[in-house]
Formats: structure tokens, sequence, C-alpha cells
């Protein structure tokens, strides 16, 4: 891994939000990162978005922000139309991962029960209820930090009953290897999720039981064995406006940037060592939004948890910043989500439609 790179005192006097919080470090000795140097930081100096070039996005007056942000949108996508997904927790709990946003840690006490494995009728309920309210893509999250190859032969028969129900599948479970991911593409699967949640820098304060390399190495194989991408991260866990330039960094210079990106805003639960973090000023989140669909054209950009708390008026301002993908239903996976007939009223307000799965203009062309 290389080494990670220091703040520059132009960026940091330009942002105002929290310095990164400390939680369990890799190592003794931090440096100004909070990683010990051991990291993975690069400044992709010649790749396709340099992170200060990111970083000059984020720094730019939040009109001009917008406004490039919603001409681009416009150059790829219906501006008016946004997809609909569910996601279902079809293995609660319990999971060996220590990331300090997580309810579904066994590391923590927030009341989450670990639950055995949904069965094929159980998920078939739950495919059609999405279905028939409107959702075009169906996804399953399963608390493994990787599974067996047995687990996968049993998410196998699940993909085919989303499949048989004529929805988009998608799956997060945790780290797999090439065979597993191939597996899974001949199973039916269209996307898989694997967020890299964070700047690499700030990556062993808020998880120390995996790298991210680690996570590289999935949406490695993932892509090795034809299956789209949804990866993205969460904001509001204490890092600076760097922080969060550096992940979406991260994302815009994968070798292939993303099909799907979702962008969370932390959900602070009880129990959780993030629990207490200061809120994320909501325009800053929106500016993400808007960062991420000038440097990820193409790509669906999900504006996913934390929307419960959002107001109307932010979530209008991130449909306007290039967000054209949420999640429907009453959760996800373990944290809260709106009620869907709020979901429909705030989408009438807006003159928005919901949109099938559907692949940018530009690749579709």
């Amino acid at each position: 891994m290389s080494q990670c790179t220091t703040s520059s005192s132009a960026a940091l006097a330009a942002d105002t939000s929290a310095k990164p919080i400390q939680l369990v470090p890799k190592k003794s000795v931090l440096n100004s990162h909070g990683c010990g140097g051991d990291c993975t930081d690069p400044d992709f100096a010649d790749g396709r978005w340099p992170r200060a070039k990111v970083l000059e996005l984020f720094n730019l007056p939040f009109n001009d922000l917008l406004w490039q942000a919603q001409q681009v949108h416009r150059a790829h996508w219906d501006a008016n139309e946004i997809e609909h997904a569910t996601l279902l927790s079809v293995k609660t709990g319990g999971c060996p991962e220590d990331c300090g946003y997580c309810p579904q840690s066994a590391s923590y006490d927030t009341g989450v029960e670990a639950s055995k494995l949904m069965s094929p009728d159980e998920v078939r309920e739950a495919v059609v209820a999405a279905r028939d309210a409107g959702a075009s893509r169906f996804c399953m999250g399963a608390a493994w930090r990787a599974p067996k190859d047995r687990d996968i032969e049993k998410v196998a028969e699940l993909i085919g009953v989303i499949k048989q129900e004529g929805l988009e599948a998608c799956c997060t479970l945790g780290m797999l290897t090439d065979t597993q991911a191939q597996s899974l593409k001949d199973a039916g699967l269209d996307y898989y999720n694997h967020n890299l949640d964070t700047a690499p820098e700030l990556y062993g304060d808020i998880i120390t039981t995996r790298d991210l390399e680690d996570r590289l190495d999935t949406l490695a194989h993932v892509r090795k064995a034809n299956l789209k991408v949804c990866s993205g991260g969460i904001v509001g866990m204490g890092e600076t406006r760097e922080g969060r330039a550096g992940l979406i960094a991260q994302l815009a210079n994968l070798p292939v940037f993303p099909e799907s990106v979702p962008i969370n805003d932390l959900v602070r639960v009880p129990g959780t060592p993030l629990a207490e973090t200061p809120q994320l000023d909501p325009l800053e989140f929106v500016r993400t939004i808007a960062v991420a669909r000038i440097t990820m054209p193409t790509a669906r950009v999900r504006l996913s948890a934390g929307r419960q708390a959002m107001s109307e008026a932010v979530q209008a301002m991130c449909f306007l910043a290039g967000a054209n993908s949420i999640f429907y239903g009453d959760k996800l996976l373990t944290t809260g989500n709106p009620e869907f007939d709020k979901d429909q009223a705030l989408m009438a307000k807006l003159g928005l439609k919901s949109g099938k799965a559907v692949t940018a203009k530009a690749q579709a062309a």
C-alpha cells in the first residue's frame, strides 16, 4: 500500500466541518489522518479525477456546484425520473466485523438480534410487494463478513426468486472470492453492492477488522464476473470535507466507476461507537451528491440511508444535485426509511416520476 498524504492548509481552512474522530486505531501512533500511516490514499494525479480537482468541486460556491451538477445530470439522464429500489435484510445481525456505524455488528449492544437466512417463500412475498409498489430493483443484504460457498448456493436460490418476478437483483453479502462472484452471476444477479465506506486515510478509524484493499479486491472479483457494481459510502462520520473528497475520488477513479453509487448520511444508532457523532450539515450532504454526479455522470446516484431525517427541501435539493435513485420501504436493513406514501407525495409535489432500472443515455446509445 502507498503512504497517505497530509491535508493542505488551504483545504482545511475552507472546511468548517468536524475533524476526523478517533475510534479504535490500528496503531498506537497516529498521523494527522489518524491512520498511523498504514493506508492507501492515492492522489490520483494522473487519474480521471485527481483528488485536488474533486476537492475544488466541493469548494465551489453552492449555486455554481448545483448548476454544474444539473447540467451533467441532464446530459445523461431524464432529470425528472427517480429509480425506486427496495432493500431487504435476508440475514440480520451477528456480523463479526466491527464497523463503527453498524448496528448489526456482534461487537455492539444495539438491540439487533441475529437471525437465520430467510426462506425463498419469505423473500418472494417481499419481492412481489416491492414490484407491485413500483420498485424495479430488489436488493438483498446479509450480515456476513464473507459468505461460505454453501451460503452462496442458498442466496442463488433467492436470486432466482427475484428474477422470476421480473425485477433486477442486487446483493450485499460481504467479501467475495472470484468463484463466488461468478456463481452469483450465473444465478442471474445483476448488481453487487460493496461500499467503500469512507476515505482511504480514515478507514482504520472506522473499521479494524478489514482493510480498504479487502473491499477493492472484492470489487475486482465482481467486475471479473461481469456483474455491475453498486458502491458508495457514508458521510457524516466525523470526516472533513477533504475526507469526503477522498471517498468520491476513490470511487470515481476505480478502473470502471460504479454503475450505482449510494450516498449514505450516517444513521446514529445507540450502542454503536458513532452514535454521538455530530450531524453533518445538510448542505454539505447535498454537495456530496453533486460532486458524485459530476465525477460519475452515468452512474445512478442513490439518495440512501439517512433520508428519513431529511426535510423535503433537502431531499429536493439532492434530486436537483443529481440523485436519481432512492430506496422505497419502511427499513434499510435495520434502520428506518421514509414511508412509501410520503415518498409518493413528495414525488408528486416535485413533479417526479418513478423510473425503471435502466442505464444512462450515454451507455444505452
